[in-house]
């Protein structure tokens, strides 16, 4: 849906007035979603949402202040999710994901990109953190592949590949897939962007695991990428969830 200039107007008053108050609630964020999508692809979308990422310690600190203003505040989900609402406007705030896979820690601000917002110098969450949250995202109703391919094919020559490949480690069949599909849908620019060391690592991986004896349990990883979709998988045909483990 394309914006009216009206309504332009009255994101752009919203967005500014909404990065004024992140500033003065002192609390460390990093600006992702739609409009990171844009620092790093140049991709503009029509929103009416912020997609603000912070550690878990500082987004009590964000609410309460925002509270203070006069806005609606909801803990969506203690587990990663807080939301800030003015009329039609509203703001993601998190902290996580579901599964603690992606969480926000100190390294997400030393890697952050800076940059400018609505007039105002902002720092926007790192490539390979923007890229690591989206391979999680698989699902019927949204899947990130196309995101992902975008920022490869945009900002891939200036990716810390092998910072990503630290960051998907234990999932890293899920960059080797993207990987893939990257190079089915732009065979001619791939190589310039994806290291051959990154994708011979990869296929070996592949190959060495495939080598081995399947797992004596039954374990579906499905729900860390679809949890509604893989739920028949725990629910009636016996498989197990996998666990996350944390620190």
């Amino acid at each position: 849906m394309i914006e009216t200039a009206e309504q332009k107007r009255e994101s752009n008053a919203f967005f500014k007035e909404a990065i004024q108050a992140l500033n003065e609630s002192d609390a460390e964020y990093l600006l992702g979603g739609a409009f990171a999508m844009f620092h790093y692809t140049g991709i503009f979308r029509d929103t009416k949402d912020l997609d603000i990422f912070c550690r878990a310690k500082d987004y009590p600190k964000i609410l309460k202040h925002f509270e203070q203003a006069g806005y609606k505040i909801e803990l969506t989900d203690s587990r990663w999710l807080a939301k800030i609402f003015k009329g039609d406007y509203f703001i993601d705030i998190i902290f996580d994901t579901t599964s603690n896979i992606c969480r926000v820690d100190d390294t997400w601000f030393q890697y952050a990109s800076e940059g400018e917002f609505v007039g105002q110098p902002v720092k926007f969450i790192p490539a390979e953190e923007l890229v690591q949250c989206k391979l999680y995202v698989q699902n019927r109703e949204r899947n990130d592949n196309a995101d992902i391919n975008h920022t490869f094919l945009r900002y891939g020559k200036q990716l810390d590949w092998e910072r990503l490949l630290k960051l998907v480690d234990q999932h890293w069949h899920l960059l080797l897939a993207q990987i893939l599909i990257f190079q089915f849908v732009y065979p001619s620019d791939y190589r310039d962007i994806v290291p051959q060391w990154l994708f011979d690592e990869l296929i070996r991986r592949a190959q060495e695991q495939y080598d081995l004896p399947p797992s004596v349990e039954k374990v579906c990883r499905g729900p860390i990428i679809d949890q509604t979709q893989y739920r028949v998988d725990i629910k009636e045909w016996e498989y197990k969830s996998y666990t996350i483990k944390t620190v």
